[in-house]
């Protein structure tokens, strides 16, 4: 089977991935995003399917043993993981894949699918993550110490991923990004 371009893009809670992942959909009718799987509660305006499938600890750790993700990982005391089945139909219908994931779901996902293209999205400051955050959940959240604290390690290594970018005026960053697509699948 024939892969397909892979996009990940990679960087701390808050710092904007969803977001560029959903205009790069609507901009590139050839990739398709995969609805990745946790144990997190739902915040408001989620529903099942998205942007996740929640579901629960024991039923997380039932796929984990048949092998049904490329890759989970344990982020803020939540599992996270992408489920191999959804990749292989899309590359069967032709289409690429873009994906936002954690430092840990990017490595692993990279050492699976080497020719994949990371961008690793940071937010212009700790202090203006620590606002998104707090204005995306609607009051700071229990973990948001722990959040910030992973998001200056996740930043910390940034240098790992193919390409970085500060996400600091939206439209100009998306431009930004849409360059690098454009390039990597001019190369693909």
């Amino acid at each position: 089977m024939a892969t397909k371009p892979i996009i990940i893009l990679v960087g701390p809670s808050g710092a904007g991935k969803s977001t560029f992942l959903a205009e790069v959909l609507r901009d590139y009718p050839q990739f398709r995003d995969i609805v990745t799987y946790t144990t997190r509660p739902q915040r408001k305006g989620e529903s099942e399917g998205n942007p996740y499938h929640f579901v629960t600890r024991e039923a997380f750790q039932e796929l984990i043993q048949k092998k049904f993700f490329v890759e989970w990982a344990e982020v803020h005391g939540k599992f996270y993981g992408s489920p191999r089945q959804p990749i292989i139909a899309a590359w069967n219908e032709g289409l690429g894949i873009i994906m936002d994931l954690d430092v840990q779901g990017a490595r692993v996902f990279k050492r699976e699918f080497p020719h994949a293209l990371t961008v690793f999205i940071h937010p212009p400051s700790i202090d203006e993550l620590r606002r998104r955050i707090i204005e995306r959940d609607g009051g700071a959240p229990k973990d948001l110490d722990l959040r910030l604290e992973n998001a200056r390690k996740e930043m910390a290594v940034a240098d790992e991923f193919d390409q970085q970018m500060v996400n600091e005026d939206f439209s100009q960053s998306y431009q930004e990004l849409k360059k690098m697509i454009d390039e990597f699948l001019k190369s693909s």
